[in-house]
């Protein structure tokens, strides 16, 4: 037996006992907007900048409790005005700002609370999102701080030296390097930049001191050390022994000695550990902290020049709102976090009498995740087809008919189970008779319809059950509808798909009313991987989420939120694995409560075709030659031929990948 949280649904003085099941599922009248708040958790994944008003709608505070807000549906409706689609990325860059400030904060207030002799560094992982603006932004943010960023490959080397600009911010240097890396990373120091190449094989040494010798420059340098602690959750392999980056402890040992004999022991200043990305449970950060300190200490013993201790990433971020150790969740604060890793440092450092090192955290997504939001909108649904209402079969009726809609009419609270099993059985019966001939079509949908409304029925009843049977645990999943979504997750949402990360998706707007529907979301594209997963009200419930129901011809608008870090890179063309179904990157705007900055438009058909070696003139003219023979032979006329081609050239030069609704 599984639970379902009884605070998923509200809970019914009575059991039902009514055979309109619709009754029980129409919404209440009585539905507040913190019934809404308490449904999506919004107050645990969004606080402090994402909220709902008296109208229902979603407000974003970019600066926290510190400022004022936006209505994010009645921004939605001006972009739209202003010719930007769905689906449409806004960026919120005021939030980035605080996030990096809330971070700076926490730091500050640990180190004055434990009294701890050094200070505190921050650098932003670049391949957390490489995208220029976010980059420039976090550099300009950051600057009062000296806060710096880490390169985990080349190319990521170059975006930080031509944009790290402010004097005495770190500059790490991380990933596999060859002998032009190290070369870059040195000369840097010209610069007035403070890069630290972090060694993660032995083989870099040797590069290093040959670069050294080369260029008569003194480097800063750290190894990355592989700890025995164990990471959890989707990243946990990145840390211990057979991690894929990082020294050994004999290995470190070596790479001292190799040090010392070429006289270059005092550049070795800084250790470097990461035991993976969105670290749940702050036991194992605890853990990892104790375990590096020693080393820390160790490695000063033996006469190296510490002076940074880079305590790598993991910070996490709570997708689902619940502050448990679930994976798409954490059970501790940023000032939890910061505290923690002071207090161990500084016990580590005290038991030596060592100076305590300069503190470095490599923190992207508890950075980047919040400070975007994506919008999209519903184009239709498919729902399970149970008939709005049902007819008592007459006695001319086929003998099936009548006893499955007996066994719907007796669905009850104490056999709902005995006769799911026995709708299931009638279903199958009735396929089988049909497929002997014995059955005709309009009888087999009549069955379809009676066995749906049966599901319903048993539906509603375990929803007010606070234990549901195994056998029934995936009739929710089964009767929700499909909200067809304009939007792919494969660009848009990519590590949804790839690594089944979880993101909390919910309406922007008509949050004052029940949500009366419960239902899966579908993308656009033609796989059936398209399908993203909302944050569930309760780690591990696998149920579909809950929507009100579609208006004709009302916009119905979804946000997906937190799902920044990695998406502008993963979901951009032109890298293969990611043109599935030639869908573009979305429309992109920055939003600033001082200011409005330009939009970023995705990318247009002509272009995303180009990416595959279509030429959009060649594909016009073809489509002209074939018009102009379907003329000839009279197939097509001329009104429709001219309409063609417009509607084509249209596409192939200007549209927009994704699909436009009708404006009201």
């Amino acid at each position: 037996m599984s639970r379902i949280p009884s605070s998923l649904y509200q809970p019914q003085p009575q059991s039902p006992s009514s055979d309109d099941t619709a009754q029980l599922l129409a919404p209440s009248a009585s539905w507040t907007i913190e019934d809404s708040e308490e449904l999506y958790r919004i107050q645990g994944w969004g606080d402090p900048y994402f909220s709902i008003n008296a109208a229902g709608h979603i407000t974003v505070s970019p600066q926290g409790e510190r400022g004022g807000s936006l209505d994010l549906y009645e921004l939605v409706q001006a972009l739209q005005q202003r010719n930007l689609g769905l689906p449409i990325l806004i960026r919120f860059s005021d939030i980035l700002q605080d996030r990096l400030e809330r971070l700076q904060a926490c730091f500050a207030k640990a180190i004055a609370r434990y009294r701890y002799g050094g200070v505190y560094r921050g650098v932003f992982p670049v391949k957390c999102n490489q995208q220029r603006h976010l980059v420039e932004d976090l550099v300009r943010f950051g600057s009062p701080h000296q806060f710096g960023l880490e390169a985990g490959s080349k190319p990521e080397l170059l975006i930080a030296l031509a944009t790290l600009n402010t004097p005495g911010s770190l500059l790490i240097c991380n990933g596999y390097k060859d002998r032009e890396y190290i070369e870059t990373a040195m000369l840097g120091q010209r610069l007035g930049q403070v890069p630290i190449i972090v060694l993660e094989q032995q083989e870099e040494v040797d590069l290093v001191i040959q670069a050294s010798h080369h260029l008569d420059i003194q480097p800063v340098l750290g190894v990355r050390v592989k700890l025995s602690s164990q990471g959890i959750g989707r990243w946990g392999s990145s840390a211990g022994d057979r991690a894929k980056f990082g020294l050994t402890i004999p290995e470190v040992l070596t790479v001292v000695e190799r040090l010392r004999q070429e006289n270059m022991l005092d550049c070795l200043q800084l250790l470097h550990f990461h035991i993976g990305s969105q670290i749940s449970a702050i036991s194992v950060i605890k853990d990892a902290l104790r375990e590096a300190s020693r080393i820390y200490v160790e490695l000063a013993a033996l006469g190296a020049n510490m002076r940074y201790l880079d305590v790598g990433g993991g910070l996490g971020v709570d997708y689902d709102g619940s502050k448990t150790n679930f994976h798409a969740s954490k059970n501790y604060s940023i000032q939890n976090y910061a505290n923690d890793v002071v207090a161990e440092v500084k016990e580590a450092c005290a038991s030596r009498h060592l100076t305590p090192p300069t503190l470095i955290s490599e923190s992207g997504r508890a950075i980047a995740s919040h400070q975007s939001v994506l919008v999209f909108d519903v184009l239709g649904s498919s729902d399970v087809p149970t008939g709005a209402t049902l007819e008592p079969p007459g006695e001319d009726d086929h003998p099936l008919v009548r006893e499955l809609y007996e066994t719907y009419a007796n669905i009850g609270l104490k056999n709902y189970q005995e006769v799911y099993h026995d709708a299931l059985q009638f279903k199958e019966e009735a396929i089988s008779l049909f497929s002997f001939g014995y059955l005709s079509l309009t009888e087999r949908a009549t069955l379809e319809r009676l066995f749906w409304a049966c599901c319903a029925k048993i539906c509603t009843i375990i929803r007010h059950e606070d234990y549901v049977p195994d056998d029934l645990e995936d009739l929710e999943k089964i009767m929700a509808s499909i909200y067809y979504i304009n939007l792919s997750v494969f660009q848009s949402a990519p590590d949804a798909w790839a690594i089944g990360q979880l993101f909390p998706i919910m309406p922007i707007h008509r949050l004052d009313e029940e949500p009366s529907c419960r239902a899966t979301l579908a993308d656009l594209t033609c796989d059936s991987d398209g399908k993203n997963r909302p944050i569930y009200r309760s780690p591990g419930c696998q149920i579909s989420t809950r929507v009100a129901s579609l208006n004709s011809g009302e916009p119905y608008y979804l946000g997906l939120f937190l799902g920044e870090p990695t998406r502008r890179l993963w979901g951009n063309l032109p890298q293969p694995v990611r043109r599935h179904q030639l869908q573009s990157t979305s429309n992109l705007t920055p939003i600033r409560l001082s200011d409005r900055t330009c939009s970023q438009r995705g990318h247009h058909d002509r272009k995303v075709l180009g990416y595959v070696q279509y030429d959009s003139e060649d594909l016009v003219e073809n489509i002209r030659r074939r018009t102009e023979q379907a003329l000839q032979d009279r197939q097509i006329t001329l009104h429709e031929s001219q309409l063609l081609l417009q509607h084509y050239e249209h596409s192939a030069w200007v549209r927009y990948t994704y699909l436009a609704r009708p404006r009201q």
